[in-house]
């Protein structure tokens, strides 16, 4: 079951624009930073954008406090919902919170128990689910019918992504101050909002950057979409460390902003993805999740060879599980960690 979501505004830069005049006094301006150590690994120059910097420790509370900002007076009191394994969820309740109404989140079992518990200190009510049996949006379906309540989808509306598409105008920003010109873009991918998102800011900005979408393997929906022209689906929908990127296909209104910018998909193992959560800890002194650390990882594991050449990369969120999190350290450190 797919519910339908209603288009605010349009997918446009100026929208991004009105997006970011909304923003201003809410959201962080994340740095963009760059790494000797990490521009010596690739042979190239890297730029990190750090939305694990941002609000709610990732980018997903710009596109959340966009799309709620746009609700109509008399209808913020019935509240908003939606369904997230965590960012998304605390996106959306910070955002409700700031505004002054209620928000219920549909969130997975299998969710990061400090997610979980974020996302209810934000003042949110948590539904659980499980994944593998439920349908995660007809119950969040249910819950809008009954109260009248807005659904918030979490990379499917327009007012989300040209909220995302913040992070790409700030990207071409701060490489104009910098001086510097990418030659491609490395976006942490789930459903695409992020991404498509940044691809759109940078449309007019910075035209010539060739655009990349970061996933894990087995949920690399997005490359293989690409790659054939049309949205297809992943088999599975859990098993992968990287829960924040987990999604069963593209969005269509992302999908489409990313066939037109023609990107092209990258995907690294749950391993790799852990391998650069710890390079970012050790090497760089941030702190990052599994799938907030895919296009990082796509780098260090030489997905793409950047010898010469300049990239940004998205680092999406640090909101990492404690446990997750000492295991990628102990097994770097153990293994990789220079003497």
């Amino acid at each position: 079951m797919v519910l339908d979501v209603s288009s605010p505004v349009e997918l446009t830069v100026s929208e991004i624009e009105k997006a970011k005049t909304r923003l201003q006094g809410y959201a962080s301006l994340t740095p963009l930073l760059n790494f000797p150590v990490l521009d010596e690994r690739v042979n190239g120059r890297v730029f990190i954008k750090a939305e694990n910097l941002q609000r709610t420790g990732s980018f997903k509370f710009r596109g959340a406090f966009n799309r709620l900002s746009l609700i109509p007076e008399d209808k913020r009191p019935a509240g908003v919902v939606a369904c997230s394994s965590g960012n998304h969820a605390q996106g959306v309740a910070a955002a409700a919170k700031i505004l002054g109404f209620p928000a219920t989140i549909v969130m997975p079992r299998d969710a990061p128990e400090l997610k979980i518990q974020r996302t209810k200190a934000l003042g949110a009510e948590v539904v659980l689910y499980d994944r593998e049996t439920e349908d995660r949006e007809a119950i969040a379906k249910g819950i809008c019918k009954e109260r009248g309540a807005t659904f918030i989808h979490p990379y499917n509306d327009s007012g989300v992504i040209v909220g995302q598409g913040t992070t790409g105008l700030e990207i071409a920003e701060q490489c104009e101050v910098l001086g510097v010109t990418p030659d491609l873009v490395i976006s942490c991918t789930g459903g695409g909002g992020l991404t498509s998102g940044i691809a759109l800011a940078l449309e007019e900005k910075l035209p010539e950057a060739q655009i990349y979408t970061a996933e894990p393997d087995g949920f690399d929906d997005y490359a293989r979409s690409l790659e054939a022209g049309e949205r297809v689906s992943n088999p599975a929908l859990g098993g992968s460390v990287c829960d924040a990127v987990l999604t069963e296909t593209p969005g269509d209104k992302g999908f489409s902003v990313l066939s037109r910018r023609h990107a092209k998909g990258l995907s690294v193992s749950d391993e790799e993805a852990l391998n650069a959560v710890a390079f970012a800890y050790f090497e760089l002194k941030l702190v990052v999740e599994p799938g907030a650390a895919v296009a990082l990882a796509s780098v260090l594991s030489k997905k793409i060879d950047l010898t010469g050449k300049t990239a940004v990369i998205t680092i999406s969120g640090g909101n990492v599980d404690p446990a997750v999190f000492a295991t990628a350290l102990k097994q770097y450190s153990a293994e990789t960690v220079p003497a």
